[in-house]
């Protein structure tokens, strides 16, 4: 039989979904940032900020920042006295987005950008003091494929951190999210980008992806250690932090 994956509530053949994952960013990406502060009314701000101040940057730390195509984390790291980041992004046209980012601000050194997969991940072992990925990893088609890379690319000693959308811990909450979910935001994105589809997506992807306490089994699998995690916003969002020993 062959492999299946989901697709937001969908489930497509397992070698299609990179590039239904593709053509979703590839819709998105002119307007993601500005969609990303309409959505969630700005918070996600704050939590990329815990994101990187959880993570420590420094100047002898050289960063593989993941499905991290505009550029929103590698500027922060840089910005906090980090050194060397490589964003690795599966969208060519958020890569582009990042790099534009980037010349507008004058950033011209201290970042290289690259298109590739999460999955297998255009880097040596050991290569790498800190792997992030924000709001990527419920993207993949295999998770567990892009943990093992994460833990390869990393050297000994290396930081995994991983910032997604999660499962509220407030469980009265859940009825007005699921309806901010799955009306209001694909009405933004019809409104905004002109695709509705992306956006409801977006949405059940959320839902499909593991719960906190899941993703840490998970991780520990892949061989990181020191699992452990952060829930944001009453669990709406989440970051996962491991090490590499």
């Amino acid at each position: 039989m062959e492999e299946v994956a989901d697709f937001g509530f969908r489930e497509v053949r397992a070698k299609d979904k990179s590039r239904l994952v593709r053509g979703v960013f590839d819709s998105v990406a002119n307007r993601y940032d500005m969609m990303n502060d309409l959505m969630s009314l700005g918070i996600h701000r704050a939590w990329k900020a815990e994101f990187i101040g959880w993570l420590a940057p420094r100047a002898d730390m050289h960063l593989l920042d993941v499905a991290g195509g505009t550029g929103d984390i590698a500027f922060r790291f840089l910005e906090k006295g980090g050194g060397q980041v490589t964003v690795c992004d599966l969208t060519e046209e958020m890569v582009m987005v990042g790099r534009n980012r980037a010349i507008d601000r004058g950033i011209l050194r201290g970042v290289d950008w690259t298109v590739g997969n999460a999955e297998a991940l255009p880097m040596p072992d050991n290569c790498v003091d800190a792997y992030t990925i924000a709001f990527g990893l419920r993207n993949v088609t295999h998770i567990d494929k892009a943990l093992a890379e994460a833990r390869r690319v990393l050297k000994p000693g290396g930081r995994f951190l991983c910032l997604e959308f999660s499962r509220l811990a407030w469980s009265w909450l859940e009825p007005l999210y699921d309806r901010y979910s799955f009306s209001v935001l694909p009405a933004l994105g019809q409104w905004v980008v002109g695709d509705r589809e992306s956006y409801e997506y977006l949405a059940e992807s959320i839902r499909r992806f593991p719960p906190q306490d899941e993703l840490v089994a998970r991780i520990e699998a892949a061989g990181l250690d020191q699992v452990k995690y952060r829930n944001l916003s009453g669990g709406i969002a989440a970051i996962h932090s491991a090490w590499r020993i």
